[in-house]
């Protein structure tokens, strides 16, 4: 099944696209030279979420004046000082030369801008399952989330740097944790492009959670229980594009998005729509998240777990290298299933300050996800 989710949210995503390695293995043998380029936020921002939510998506302009075509092959990402709690996640966009006055009009007189929901850029697009990116979008550099300190990208691989880009580092603040301004900052490492390094692209799965209230409590005497109230809870938070897109990814995985299956796991079957050879996995949950798993042809003979990740830590993320890498075609179908603990809730220091409710997908530290980043060649 092709589709086009054009409302896939760019600001939900926060598993590392680059994985956990020592920059010495990112490059083919004999590595070329890594050079080093270090960008900063032109000030500390303090997170200023909407009212009623805990929140606050904001993006930064930054210009690297690259001035030749290069591949990105680390990536460290600091998220303010050592004390910095507030930072959920970043993602770090490539905004190519076509886009730059786009960019240059949101970055507000270099102060920014909010850019929470499906783009970072009001009429732009990011890529999504079933959908090829082409040159007139942003796409992905890198990405951080708790856990991940120095990343490098897969032996012998790299991101295109192409030379008169801009970037835009998003920054997911969530307030529970800490609201201090924070000014953060990246460093890449780069080499020259040249045939031995084969370049990397993103390909994003999602599964829908439906997490209901447990029985304890009380759901009937908590109005955000319902289903129903919980989205109107997040439209506020985030605006109808968020609960949109809640309702598109429920009917692209085959459910009634009135009345999807609840519990307190989930799963989706996409299909492949170009060939391509899969060198790494990145997993993203939320602070509930259990365990997650991503299998090629469920259910076949060709059938292959491709990574089972038993005990999920939102404080540990990074992406996983295959010892192999595994080639897929047009028609395969990777499935990729999550599953949570609602009884976390009543634990964690962060969750704890928000309400009880039957929790969906959306873009909010106390909401849930189950993503799949699968790096290809």
């Amino acid at each position: 099944m092709r589709i086009d989710l054009s409302k896939f949210a760019a600001g939900a995503f926060a598993a590392a696209v680059l994985v956990s390695a020592a920059v010495t293995t990112a490059a083919a043998s004999p590595s070329p030279r890594v050079s080093y380029l270090t960008l900063s936020m032109a000030s500390a921002y303090k997170p200023a979420p909407p009212a009623g939510a805990t929140d606050d998506y904001h993006c930064s302009l930054l210009n690297p004046n690259v001035t030749s075509n290069s591949y990105v092959v680390s990536s460290n990402f600091v998220p303010g000082d050592k004390n910095s709690t507030e930072v959920h996640h970043a993602i770090l966009f490539l905004v190519p030369p076509s886009l730059a006055a786009t960019a240059e009009v949101a970055n507000n007189g270099g102060k920014g801008w909010t850019c929470f929901g499906e783009t970072i850029f009001s009429k732009e697009n990011i890529p999504v399952p079933g959908v090829k990116n082409s040159n007139n979008m942003p796409s992905w550099l890198s990405a951080w989330a708790p856990g991940t300190g120095l990343t490098a990208t897969p032996p012998g691989t790299g991101v295109l740097l192409p030379k008169g880009s801009l970037v835009v580092l998003q920054i997911h603040y969530n307030t529970l944790a800490g609201d201090v301004p924070i000014k953060s900052s990246l460093t890449l490492g780069t080499v020259p492009v040249s045939s031995s390094i084969k370049p990397l692209g993103l390909d994003l799965f999602p599964a829908p959670p439906d997490v209901p209230c447990l029985a304890s409590w009380h759901p009937a005497s908590t109005p955000l229980c319902s289903r129903a109230n919980s989205l109107k809870y997040l439209g506020a938070r985030f605006g109808q594009s968020a609960v949109n897109f809640v309702n598109l990814i429920e009917a692209a995985c085959g459910r009634n998005p009135n009345n999807p299956p609840a519990g307190d796991s989930t799963a989706c079957v996409w299909r492949y729509w170009h060939t391509a050879t899969i060198v790494a996995i990145g997993a993203h949950m939320h602070l509930t998240g259990s365990s997650f798993k991503v299998v090629l042809d469920p259910g076949s003979a060709r059938q292959k777990v491709l990574l089972n990740v038993k005990n999920f830590n939102f404080d540990y993320q990074k992406s996983y290298v295959l010892k192999t890498p595994v080639k897929v075609g047009t028609g395969d179908r990777i499935q990729v299933s999550c599953t949570y603990n609602p009884r976390v809730h009543d634990v964690n220091p962060q969750l704890r300050l928000a309400p009880r409710r039957f929790v969906t997908w959306g873009d909010g530290s106390s909401d849930e996800m189950c993503l799949a980043l699968i790096l290809t060649t």
